[in-house]
C-alpha cells in the first residue's frame, strides 16, 4: 500500500503535467493568433503594393490672382483678391505611384484657361484701368503627396450584413512640388478679336535696354490637398485644391508701369497701344507714362480645384503598370 510522500509526489507530478498542458495550450493559442493577424497584415500590406499605380482623371477650374481684375479694393495679396466671376475650366490627366502606403508621387498634365477683367472690380483706379485678358495653360510637372488619413482597403462594395470593414475611409493629403507651365496671354481689341499680348510690348518690352520681353514658359510651386472616397477596390472619386506660386508676374501681361503710348504706337502699331492703355481718358493722368500699371513686388498667382477619378491599376511581375 502506497504511502502518503508517494502519494503527494504523484499527485504533484499530475499537478505539473496539468499545468504544462495548459501553458501549451495558452502559447498555442496565442502563437495561431499572431499568425492569424500577422498573416492579416501582410496580405493588406500586400494588397496596396500590388496596386502601386493609379490613373487620375479630373476636371474642374481654374481661378487667376494677379494684377487684373479681382475684389472690390486696392489689390492685395492671395485668396483675398479672390474673385469668383473669373473662374475657368480645367481638365487634367495623371499618374500616381506610391512609394509607401503614406506617400505617393505624382505626375499631371494640366490644360485651362486663366481669365482676368478689371471690368469685374469698382474699386477706381482698376475700374478705370480697364485692361482684361485670357490665357490658356498647360501645366506638367511632379508632386509628392503625404496622406494623413489612408484609404481603407474593405470590401468589393458598400454592403449590409457583412462582416469586416465597411466602406471606405476618405484618404485625405497634403501634396507639393514643382511644375513647368506655358501661359499666353491675350487682349480683346475694338474689332472683337484676342491678340496676343507678349509681342507687342505693351510696357516697352524691347524698346528699352531694362524692359526685356518675358517668357512664356515659366516654373512654379504647387501645393494643397487632396480627398479621395473610395467607391470599389479600384475605383475613385475625389476633390483636390491647388494653388499655385510662381516667379513670373505677367501672365496677365501686366507688371510695371505705363510706357510713353505713342511710342509703342509707332513701334508695334495701332494695336498695341490700344492694348497697352484701354482706359476711356477720364483720368488720362492716371495712366500716363511711369504711372503704375502693376506691382511687379507681387508675383501672380493661380489656383486649380479639380474633381478626380482615380482607377487603380495592378503590376506585372516586373513591377510596371498593366493598362489591360
Amino acid at each position: 500500500m502506497p504511502n502518503i510522500y508517494e502519494l503527494q509526489k504523484k499527485y504533484f507530478v499530475f499537478l505539473m503535467q496539468r499545468n504544462m498542458k495548459q501553458k501549451r495550450n495558452i502559447i498555442i493559442f496565442f502563437s495561431f493568433f499572431l499568425l492569424v493577424v500577422s498573416t492579416s497584415q501582410a496580405q493588406r500590406a500586400a494588397r496596396w503594393r500590388r496596386m502601386r499605380y493609379e490613373v487620375i482623371y479630373g476636371v474642374g477650374g481654374t481661378n487667376f490672382l494677379g494684377e487684373l481684375g479681382g475684389a472690390n479694393q486696392i489689390g492685395t495679396n492671395f485668396v483675398r483678391d479672390f474673385e469668383v466671376a473669373q473662374t475657368r475650366p480645367l481638365l487634367s490627366i495623371g499618374m500616381r505611384y506610391k512609394i509607401l502606403q503614406d506617400f505617393a508621387i505624382k505626375a499631371s498634365l494640366y490644360f485651362g484657361y486663366l481669365h482676368g477683367d478689371d471690368n469685374t472690380t469698382t474699386e477706381q483706379f482698376r475700374h478705370n484701368r480697364n485692361l482684361r485678358f485670357r490665357s490658356p495653360i498647360v501645366e506638367f510637372g511632379p508632386q509628392l503627396e503625404y496622406s494623413i488619413f489612408r484609404e481603407r482597403i474593405g470590401h468589393r462594395y458598400n454592403l449590409r450584413r457583412v462582416r469586416g470593414i465597411k466602406g471606405f475611409a476618405v484618404n485625405t493629403y497634403f501634396f507639393v512640388g514643382i511644375t513647368g507651365f506655358w501661359f499666353n496671354p491675350q487682349g480683346k481689341y475694338t474689332d472683337g478679336k484676342w491678340y496676343n499680348l507678349q509681342p507687342l510690348g505693351t510696357e516697352g518690352q524691347g524698346l528699352i535696354a531694362t524692359r526685356k520681353k518675358y517668357s512664356r514658359i515659366q516654373v512654379a510651386i504647387p501645393y494643397g490637398i487632396g480627398f479621395k472616397y473610395g467607391l470599389s477596390r479600384k475605383w475613385s472619386v475625389g476633390l483636390e485644391y491647388g494653388a499655385r506660386k510662381t516667379f513670373t508676374d505677367y501672365i496677365d501681361d501686366v507688371s510695371t508701369t505705363y510706357f510713353d503710348n505713342q511710342l509703342i504706337r509707332e513701334n508695334y502699331g495701332d494695336i498695341a497701344a490700344q492694348l497697352a492703355d484701354p482706359s476711356s481718358g477720364e483720368h488720362s493722368n492716371w495712366t500716363a507714362a511711369g504711372q503704375q500699371r502693376g506691382d511687379a513686388k507681387d508675383k501672380d498667382s493661380y489656383m486649380f480645384m479639380s474633381i478626380t477619378l482615380t482607377y487603380k491599376l495592378r503590376q506585372n511581375r516586373q513591377g510596371l503598370p498593366k493598362f489591360y
